[in-house]
C-alpha cells in the first residue's frame, strides 16, 4: 500500500509541474531544440506582417536569404529575459546572409514598440497583433521561440523558449552553411 501511495504521490507532483509550467507560459519542452516533426522539414506557408514601425515584413526567403524569425511578446517574461541578449548579439556581430525578424505577437503596439527600444532591437519585427500568423502559420502557443529557415523557406529548427546566445550562434553558422552548401 505504501508503493501505491509514493507513487501516486509522484505522478500527481508531476502532473502539478507540468500545468504550472504551462500556465506560467512554459511548457515542458522548453530548452529543447527540436520541433515537432510536422514543423521541422517543413515549408513555410507565405505570410506578410505590418511591421511594428510601419512598412511591411515579407519573408526573407522569399528572396532567397536565410533567415531567423524571433517570436515574442512585451508581456512576456522570458522574452524580457531573453531579448537583451539576443539583441545585443545581432548587434556585435556578422550574422549576413542569414537575415533576423521579430516577430511581436498578441501584443499593443505602444508596448512592443517600447520593448523594441529599450533593448535596441536594430532587426526589423513583424507585428502579430492578433497571433495569427504565430498561432496558425507556426502553431505556436507560447512565447518566446526562434525559428531557423533555409533560403528555400524550409524550417532547419526550432528552439522552444528562451533561447541561449550560444545556441542563437550556432543556429546563425548551420545557416551560413547551409547556404555555402547551396
Amino acid at each position: 500500500m505504501m508503493f501505491v501511495s509514493l507513487g501516486l504521490g509522484t505522478l500527481l507532483a508531476v502532473i502539478a509541474i507540468a500545468v504550472v509550467s504551462v500556465l506560467t507560459g512554459g511548457s515542458p519542452s522548453t530548452s529543447s531544440t527540436t520541433a515537432p516533426p510536422a514543423l521541422v522539414g517543413a515549408r513555410v506557408a507565405p505570410f506578410t506582417l505590418p511591421g511594428l514601425e510601419g512598412g511591411t515584413i515579407t519573408p526573407p526567403w522569399r528572396h532567397h536569404h536565410p533567415a531567423i524569425l524571433i517570436f515574442f511578446a512585451s508581456w512576456c517574461g522570458p522574452c524580457q529575459g531573453e531579448m537583451p541578449a539576443v539583441a545585443r548579439y545581432l548587434r556585435d556581430h556578422r550574422v549576413a546572409p542569414v537575415r533576423v525578424i521579430g516577430v511581436d505577437a498578441n501584443d499593443q503596439r505602444a508596448a512592443a514598440r517600447q520593448f523594441v527600444a529599450r533593448d535596441h532591437v536594430t532587426f526589423p519585427v513583424g507585428f502579430d497583433a492578433n497571433g495569427v500568423v504565430t498561432s496558425q502559420v507556426f502553431h505556436f502557443v507560447t512565447l518566446p521561440e526562434t525559428v531557423f529557415v533555409n533560403a528555400h523557406g524550409v524550417v532547419t529548427g526550432v528552439h522552444f523558449g528562451a533561447i541561449p546566445v550560444s545556441q542563437l550562434a550556432g543556429g546563425v553558422r548551420a545557416l551560413i552553411a547551409g547556404e555555402r552548401q547551396s
